[in-house]
């Protein structure tokens, strides 16, 4: 099959030379391929290379400029009112509600199509049966993988005949990110046609073909693996050589049984464990582990219910205050004001963490001149890609030069290239003796880190040097490790 036909195979999707711009911006630029029925295909490309826009043309929530498109034979312009009954789409941020219930959810778009759950069950009974026990519960306290699994079951409850899926897998941790795509496979096989955008090359190792599109074309359509040799570079980089630090003994990290409930809900269960300064800490576990209330506690946002911990010297429960002035903290969500200037959100957090307007004017120019960020310097945050906003995320995160950065899933969502030059950015700081505390879903990261730490159930189970926990578990790679740990959690992501 080569680029643009699928010789004797029906066409679901066909693209023909579509063009738009945003402004100066040409987000797509004469982009062809097509689509055969029944077929599971992946989009991949860097950030901003136009998957969104591509998306959005198709299920006709955006028009092009010029050129055309159509989906199972209608036109996405003339014929847009029949697409949007045939197909599903999961856009990269959740479509979801999250004040009403996961039945509340299902219920309004099955209304929304014209249909009832009842009808179309046996489509997602798959699928919305691990998340059934809590219909009752409010989308927005669900885990990222409980939540893709809602989304999913709502963008297939009219029965479409095509799905497209924005990168649906972002923050989902690895156990569920493969139980999803084991979930599009037998979509596959019941004959819907399925168009998936992905940052995760082991994901788009599953399409039967991917298209890969940089600057708004497709630079060439095959299959995974002819695609990812012919584009290794940008798709899958080389990993990082890195030097593990020396000052072991001198901790910037104590933590001794550390505990929070909620009610009788007990989220982390009685951690203890110490982080060397310089170090890079991962601090690995499925979605709903308690990474991220244990991360709370550590940078000061919430008191322990009982243990004991010190960050920088100072006692997360008596010193608060302290701790979080002597640490950075990027969260899953990005710290950063989107209709601020770049350097209006680096003067901000420069004078929330007290330097002077003379260190800030200098250390702006520095930090900008070292992320090529110069001619970017009077752009609104909102228009800069995602990979860009995480990269200005960490340097301000940093800006005050703590002792120890706090990176709650820094990179969800990034293509390789992009994540690996966070990861430069990540060694530069450790090697300036920044210690670094990171949780991450992408288990090649995980390989980047000094050591590493997996919580199940809310307690650490295994801590380790990255070789050492393979040799342990006598797995090839991380990814290996985390699976055979993550699958014995009792409690559910939920």
């Amino acid at each position: 099959m080569n680029d643009i036909e699928l010789n004797g195979i029906e066409q679901a999707v066909c693209v023909n030379e579509l063009t738009k711009h945003y402004g100066a911006v040409e987000a797509l630029k004469d982009v062809s391929f097509t689509v055969g029925k029944g077929e599971l295909f992946g989009l991949i490309g860097p950030d901003g290379a136009g998957k969104t826009t591509l998306f959005r043309i198709l299920t006709t929530l955006l028009l092009a400029d010029s050129g055309t498109a159509a989906v199972n034979g209608s036109d996405v312009v003339k014929d847009y009112k029949s697409i949007r009954k045939r197909v599903g789409y999961m856009p990269g941020r959740f479509s979801l509600y999250q004040d009403l219930t996961v039945e509340e959810n299902l219920n309004f778009f099955a209304t929304v199509f014209h249909t009832t759950i009842e009808e179309n069950y046996e489509l997602v009974k798959d699928i919305y049966r691990q998340i059934e026990p809590f219909r009752k519960r409010r989308a927005g306290a669900l885990s990222g993988g409980m939540k893709q699994k809602l989304a999913l079951s709502c963008a297939l409850i009219h029965k479409p005949d095509v799905l497209f899926l924005d990168e649906p897998t972002t923050g989902v941790d690895p156990v569920s990110r493969k139980e999803f795509w084991e979930m599009l496979r037998r979509l596959k096989e019941q004959g819907i046609t399925i168009l998936a955008s992905t940052p995760i090359m082991d994901e788009a190792r599953q399409c039967d073909r991917i298209a890969f599109i940089n600057e708004g074309q497709i630079q060439g359509i095959d299959t995974p693996e002819r695609i990812l040799s012919r584009f290794a570079d940008i798709l899958c980089p080389q990993g990082l050589e890195h030097n593990q630090p020396k000052d072991e003994g001198d901790y910037v990290i104590e933590v001794d049984g550390l505990t929070k409930t909620f009610g009788s809900f007990t989220a982390v269960d009685h951690i203890s464990f110490k982080v060397n300064k310089g170090e890079i800490f991962g601090f690995l576990g499925a979605n709903g582990a308690g990474k991220t209330t244990a991360m709370r506690m550590l940078s000061g946002l919430s008191k322990p219910t009982s243990g004991a911990a010190s960050v920088a010297g100072f006692d997360v429960k008596k010193q608060s205050e302290e701790v979080k002035k002597s640490i950075g903290y990027m969260s899953q969500k990005f710290s950063l004001y989107e209709d601020l200037k770049v350097w209006e959100n680096i003067r901000l957090f420069g004078g929330i963490y007290g330097m002077s307007e003379a260190e800030i004017a200098r250390k702006t120019d520095e930090l900008l001149e070292r992320l090529n960020f110069t001619a970017e310097r009077d752009t609104l945050v909102k228009s800069l890609p995602v990979g860009w906003k995480q990269k200005l995320a960490f340097s301000v995160s940093i800006f005050h030069e703590p002792q120890i950065v706090f990176l709650d899933e820094p990179t969800g969502g990034v293509d390789p290239a992009t994540r690996r030059q966070f990861w430069e950015l990540i060694y530069q700081a450790a090697a300036r003796g920044i210690t670094v505390f990171v949780t991450t879903h992408y288990m090649d990261e995980a390989e980047y880190c000094d050591r590493i730490s997996i919580m199940v159930d809310g307690q650490i189970k295994a801590l380790d040097t990255p070789d050492n926990l393979k040799k342990q578990f006598e797995a090839e790679s991380m990814d290996d490790v985390f699976q055979q740990l993550a699958r014995k959690a009792v409690r559910k992501a939920d």
